[in-house]
């Protein structure tokens, strides 16, 4: 077996330069859709299910493009000509977005941007973990934060700087999207292509030849993953998840808890479906499908993509927990106030903003540090000092009363934003076979995916139920959240393929 040659960190550069327009689309999208959405006419109970588009579009588009990237080749290559197709689709994408006549439409085209930065960015992550050797993956998936965020930070101000440094309208007839957002979106558009055309012209990625003889394939991994003893247990599951599904809904419903929980009933009915058609198809011997392949290699995971999505899971549990309840917690807690049109909810709102600012502007200078701290103490333990530090972050919100003292707090959350964006994807990428790193990394946003929604779900629930009603322990559950993060991390192991 060959080994990859090292690359040199502008190589390493310009492979992951097409992130920062990736983030772009994404900062836009998390920063002005809701305010799109209002001024089209949207009620604030609606918002939520309009955005439920953005992780559950992930959930089906990652493993599917993950797993045709895998097997394919052109002139462009196996990962860049969906980076480059996606690309071209989300940068229309963000020109439409502004100028939707109705609400209808600017929610479709949530999904069809959501869609397009998901084509992009699954082969991305593939394409780093086929051109990096082992020892050089940590920097190529940190650098990747770097560039998310500084993307972050200027994509996130961009209607302000229109608005504040160039005199642009910020304000608009009711119904219409403001001049200073509109423009935003076409600057977004434009550098979101033209990163991801610099990655996609600089870097030439390695033959199927090439690549079979750097990570040597065996024929036995290949046979591995169509093994034919598995296909009771798809019916078998399918029919149990099934049961779970109906007697969860009637426990919603017997309950009467919160409508979004029926959100879960039905993902986890689709999950049961998609078990019994994968058993019908290999009884059939139709295995050469997404479908199929996709369902078998979710049960097929190696061992360290299973440690490793636990630790996901619960990052990203704390991550949604501070993006829905920070606002209202700084608001009640900080400024002691739940009225929306006081002057000091709108400051403390305001405040949040640059916070969140402030943790990517943080999380880009982590992703300097992180690759060095990999090299101290091994890729577990820096992930879960990195992840202890955001717990810590988080938990200060208790702590501090001095609203102007929380900056400090998004220091040890940046720490952790950075670590989450890039060392998962190293530790995962050194354990996967070389064949199925794009399916497997796209199965892998599963866990990122699944507890978004389970918290968008469950985190009322919780609100109401055990913690009083108090948004800022919802901000401190967040922060135990990634401290067990921290400790499921250092479980992880991995080896080779």
């Amino acid at each position: 077996m060959n080994v990859k040659p090292q690359l040199s960190f502008w190589q390493i550069w310009n492979m992951c330069f097409g992130f920062l327009g990736i983030q772009f689309g994404f900062a836009l999208q998390n920063t002005n859709v809701s305010r799109v959405f209002q001024t089209l006419g949207a009620s604030i109970d609606d918002i939520p299910l309009l955005w439920i588009a953005a992780p559950v579009t992930g959930l089906l588009v990652q493993p599917i493009i993950g797993y045709w990237s895998d097997r394919t080749w052109s002139t462009l290559g196996r990962r860049r000509p969906f980076i480059l197709y996606g690309a071209i689709a989300a940068s229309l994408a963000l020109i439409v977005m502004p100028n939707s006549p109705t609400l209808w439409i600017a929610a479709g085209m949530l999904w069809v941007l959501d869609a397009s930065i998901n084509i992009t960015m699954e082969p991305f992550r593939a394409l780093t973990g086929d051109m990096l050797p082992e020892s050089q993956r940590a920097t190529g998936f940190t650098l990747q934060s770097f560039f998310i965020g500084v993307g972050a930070v200027i994509a996130s101000a961009l209607p302000w700087i229109f608005s504040n440094w160039l005199g642009i309208a910020n304000t608009a007839p009711e119904g219409v999207i403001p001049d200073s957002v509109i423009y935003a979106f076409y600057c977004g558009a434009v550098i979101y292509l033209l990163s991801v055309l610099w990655t996609v012209l600089k870097t030439r990625e390695y033959t199927p030849q090439q690549m079979a003889a750097f990570d040597g394939l065996r024929e036995e991994s290949r046979q591995k993953h169509n093994d034919p003893g598995i296909q009771h247990r798809f019916s078998r599951n399918g029919i149990y998840y099934l049961a779970a599904a109906m007697l969860f809904t009637l426990v919603i419903y017997w309950r009467n808890w919160d409508a979004q929980l029926y959100i879960l009933c039905g993902l986890l009915a689709t999950f049961a479906l998609l078990q019994m058609i994968a058993g019908q198809l290999q009884n059939k011997q139709r295995l050469n499908n997404a479908w199929f392949q996709i369902t078998n290699d979710l049960y097929q995971m190696p061992n360290t993509m299973k440690q490793l999505a636990v630790v996901q899971f619960f990052s990203w549990f704390a991550l949604f927990s501070m993006w829905i309840y920070t606002t209202p917690a700084v608001t009640s807690h900080h400024y002691q106030t739940t009225d929306t049109t006081s002057l000091a909810y709108n400051q403390g709102a305001d405040l949040v903003a640059i916070l969140f600012a402030a943790y990517n502007g943080f999380a880009a200078l982590a992703a300097l540090i992180i690759p060095f701290l990999v090299k101290k103490t091994g890729a577990q333990i820096a992930h879960a000092l990195c992840l202890v530090c955001g717990g810590l972050g988080l938990i200060s919100f208790w702590l501090i009363t001095d609203p102007s003292w929380l900056i400090f707090s998004m220091v040890g959350v940046g720490i952790a934003w950075a670590s989450i964006l890039s060392l998962p994807y190293a530790m995962l990428s050194c354990a996967l076979p070389a064949h199925k790193m794009g399916i497997y990394i796209g199965i892998f946003n599963f866990f990122i995916v699944i507890p978004q929604i389970l918290a968008a779900s469950l985190l009322g629930l919780l609100l109401r139920e055990v913690l009083q009603g108090s948004t800022l322990m919802v901000l401190v559950a967040g922060g135990g959240s990634f401290i067990l993060a921290a400790l499921f991390s250092l479980r992880v192991r991995w080896q080779s393929v």
